[in-house]
């Protein structure tokens, strides 16, 4: 029996080897700091701007268990710490220490090394054009999980 014929370049296959090769690299490297991409994502996002635990879970794609782990962690390393909102008194947020910062700061540029030296497998001509096409493509395929039902309002 013949396989069907594909007709397209499988991208998913290539994006996966791709990036769990980048993965691995990012972690390798970081482990110069003893950090992990994970946490290095938090803290850079905390950094930001004051943000709850969830707005950052969001923004560093974890699940609430993985985030409070995380946060557990980055707390018993004295890197961040929750402290009350300075914006709304019932949200608390995750701060990030002095000794945080200077972490996350060392880790970026780490983490700037490790892309940089992984778009360097490309010529110079290609490299902001490859980005930009695989932040669209990351825009368009992502998927937003399961959205709440909104049920109408009874009046």
């Amino acid at each position: 029996m013949a396989a069907p014929l594909r007709t397209e370049r499988d991208i998913t296959g290539l994006l996966n080897m791709a990036g769990h090769a980048l993965s691995n690299r990012l972690s390798a490297a970081l482990e110069e700091v003893d950090l992990t991409p994970r946490m290095q994502c938090v803290l850079i996002h905390a950094l930001e701007e004051e943000r709850t635990q969830i707005q950052l879970a969001a923004l560093a794609d974890l699940d609430k268990t993985t985030m409070v782990s995380t946060v557990d962690e980055l707390e018993r390393r004295g890197l961040a710490e929750r402290r009350p909102s300075t914006t709304d008194r019932r949200a608390r947020i995750i701060a990030v220490t002095e000794k945080g910062r200077l972490a996350a700061e060392e880790a970026q540029r780490i983490v700037d090394r490790v892309h940089a030296d992984a778009l360097g497998g490309l010529p110079a001509e290609a490299r902001a054009a490859f980005v930009e096409a695989l932040g669209a493509l990351a825009g368009t395929t992502r998927d937003p999980g399961p959205q709440p039902i909104r049920r109408p309002r009874n009046r």
